[in-house]
């Protein structure tokens, strides 16, 4: 049986001073495991989000192996290069965090990249043909011609080739459902790609629940579900006061998560 993949050593390195635009980075980042872990998407310690280091599109933040998403703090963040080595952080990262962040990071120019097993949306992977009805409901129209599937499922993401097939599964999409596995969300913004990972789960619930009273879905037409989703996607200001909001009460239930010692 192969060994799993080993990264470069983690070189622990400590800065005296950190950019503003890097400060915002980490709490965004904080914000988002943290919420997501309130909300039930989190699996474990497992799973990864990431995001590009403003002004550093050659090395992207990550959380770290081992911490749950409950406990991350902005200076628990790792930064990983292009090559998979964590240039700046007190702790490793998973192989597959890299091997699927660092592939869609500098294959696709995503900025962040969000990957969860969160329950609804994993449950449409492991159905036949199993796909998220975007004429079925609002929530889900926002995501229509934004998803692609990938059904060529490779086992634990745990070299480059996987990772790069993942990547090219992506495409110019927005949302990669993964066969028998998970979720990939991408977006310009912490604030955008968590906004829809929140609205893909719900509109996941949302057609499950639909569907388990056995009765047909009701569909718009493709022409309508394109329309809104042009509304959703011209309102994205509402995902920023979400995100504002959910770091509130971050603020009020968990004093403590922002800190960067």
């Amino acid at each position: 049986m192969d060994s799993p993949p080993v990264l470069s050593p983690v070189r622990k390195v400590t800065r005296v001073r950190m950019d503003e635009d890097e400060r915002q980075a980490r709490l965004d980042l904080t914000a988002a495991l943290r919420s997501a872990a309130r909300m039930g998407l989190h699996e474990g310690v497992c799973n990864h989000f990431s995001l590009e280091l403003p002004g550093r599109p050659d090395r992207f933040l990550l959380n770290p192996q081992g911490l749950h998403w409950t406990e991350i703090t902005p200076a628990d963040l790792v930064i990983v290069d292009e090559a998979g080595v964590v240039v700046e952080g007190r702790h490793s990262v998973e192989p597959t965090a890299f091997f699927i962040h660092g592939q869609i990071h500098r294959g696709s120019r995503r900025r962040c990249v969000l990957h969860t097993h969160m329950p609804f949306a994993t449950a449409l992977t492991i159905i036949e043909g199993g796909r998220l009805e975007t004429q079925a409901n609002q929530n889900a129209m926002r995501f229509h011609d934004r998803i692609a599937y990938d059904e060529a499922y490779g086992g634990v993401v745990l070299d480059d080739a996987e990772g790069a097939r993942l990547c090219g599964a992506l495409g110019q999409a927005d949302v990669l459902f993964l066969a028998y596995h998970g979720v990939v969300v991408c977006g310009p913004s912490v604030h955008y790609a968590f906004d829809d990972l929140y609205y893909l789960e719900r509109s996941c619930m949302v057609q499950a629940l639909a569907q388990g009273t056995g009765k047909p879905l009701r569909r718009v037409s493709p022409e309508l579900a394109s329309r809104v989703s042009r509304q959703i996607g011209g309102e994205r200001a509402q995902s920023t006061l979400h995100f504002e909001a959910l770091k509130r009460l971050l603020d009020r239930d968990e004093p403590g998560w922002s800190r960067f010692d």
